[in-house]
């Protein structure tokens, strides 16, 4: 109830301060397991992945967000669950296989954390890691415009953000799992999302091709 109570919020809210745009919606699988991969620059994107993909998305979330007062109450309402975010999170690691055996979508930032400067960082290999070891598709979304939201003096003029889906894809099978096989699976994973972006967004992935020529 939380869930589509805040979806629905969300969306009116949006439409009110922003103008929004979302592209490539028939690319989101109906059933099945799925992993949602997006680029993050602002608190805004997880609302916004789930007011505007039809599927219910569960999110990690900074294990610190739980514990702030109101805040951590809408998180857990959200469905999202702790990570510990720097280490080896095997309890978050385990619930997020278990989300996807269930056949249900789970949602990542691959980057780990919100970009600063609102262009994309290295990947880190949590989600790699996760589609490979689940053997699961990946949904990349490429998310720009959102870090003008409910910034003043901005909000006056309704900012439009846009939100870019691209085909599921699956990454190629590691043949070692060595440390270099795990970062190219990381780097296709990111490649994927970069295309999805406007030039100026891309920051370390610069060379991706845009969506509309990438194979």
């Amino acid at each position: 109830m939380f869930y589509d109570l805040a979806n629905l919020f969300a969306r009116v809210l949006l439409w009110i301060v922003s103008r929004p745009k979302i592209v490539g919606l028939e690319n989101v699988p109906q059933s099945g397991p799925l992993i949602v991969a997006a680029n993050h620059i602002n608190w805004l994107d997880p609302p916004v992945l789930g007011a505007y993909l039809p599927r219910r998305i569960r999110f990690m979330a900074k294990i610190e967000l739980f514990q702030i007062p109101i805040v951590g109450w809408a998180v857990a309402g959200y469905e999202a669950f702790p990570v510990r975010r720097g280490e080896r999170d095997r309890q978050a690691m385990q619930a997020a296989i278990e989300i996807l055996r269930e056949g249900s979508v789970l949602g990542m930032f691959p980057e780990g954390t919100r970009s600063k400067t609102a262009t994309l960082q290295q990947g880190r290999a949590g989600a790699a890691l996760l589609a490979l070891r689940a053997g699961v598709p990946i949904l990349p979304v490429g998310i720009s415009g959102t870090q003008n939201v409910f910034r003043f003096p901005n909000i006056l003029t309704r900012p439009s953000f846009q939100v870019n889906i691209g085909p599921v894809f699956n990454l190629s099978p590691v043949d070692t799992g060595s440390r270099e096989d795990i970062y190219r699976a990381v780097d296709q994973l990111m490649l994927r999302i970069a295309a999805l972006l406007p030039p100026e967004y891309r920051g370390v992935y610069s060379l991706a091709k845009d969506a509309s020529k990438a194979s």
